[in-house]
């Protein structure tokens, strides 16, 4: 079974939530094979979320970040790797000091494929030990995506100097950087 793409672009859509999206925004942006993230809202039981009404943690909504990818540079599974790189999949509702179920850890697939390559991946660092507490990422088909306020989009780009930018997201991304090397984009071709 093939994933299906976007529009015959051959373009493939996976959202993620691994603690505050600006996170994931940011490293996800640098990746070569992603050509669009969004920063948005998923999993929940209200229309049109708020911010101010996810961050109640009430709303069943988890921060995500919704990726286009080409799976000709970047397969499903690569991106999986990334995304449990760049989080921490074995705590509950929680990313270091973000506390909350918006912050959980969450794949939402948009089809079978990715359901079944989202546990054969979950099931590969199970095996092999890589974290020694058990993960908890939670597996859920996507059933709507809400991108966030415009001032959520490119957060750390805009907004580098930020405390929150600087203590969080800055070591992440030098994290990134150099565990995933051969993987980012040239900075000239860094986009969001």
């Amino acid at each position: 079974m093939s994933v299906k793409t976007e529009q015959g672009m051959g373009l493939q859509t996976a959202t993620l939530g691994g603690g505050c999206f600006w996170c994931l925004h940011a490293a996800f942006s640098e990746i070569t094979g992603i050509v669009d993230v969004v920063s948005g809202y998923a999993g929940g039981h209200i229309k049109n979320p708020s911010y101010e009404l996810v961050c109640t943690g009430s709303t069943g909504f988890a921060e995500v970040v919704q990726v286009k990818f080409d799976p000709d540079m970047l397969s499903y599974t690569e991106l999986l790797a990334l995304f449990f790189a760049l989080h921490d999949p074995t705590t509950l509702n929680r990313q270091g000091a973000d506390v909350g179920t918006q912050y959980r850890s969450v794949i939402f697939y948009h089809n079978e494929e990715q359901k079944k390559l989202a546990e054969q991946k979950m099931a590969e660092l199970t095996s092999e030990k890589v974290y020694s507490n058990s993960i908890v990422t939670e597996l859920a088909p996507l059933e709507v995506f809400y991108a966030a306020e415009d001032y959520h989009q490119d957060y750390f780009e805009r907004n580098p100097t930020q405390p929150y930018c600087q203590v969080v997201i800055s070591p992440k991304l030098t994290k990134l950087r150099k565990q995933f090397a051969s993987r980012l984009k040239a900075a000239s071709d860094r986009q969001s």
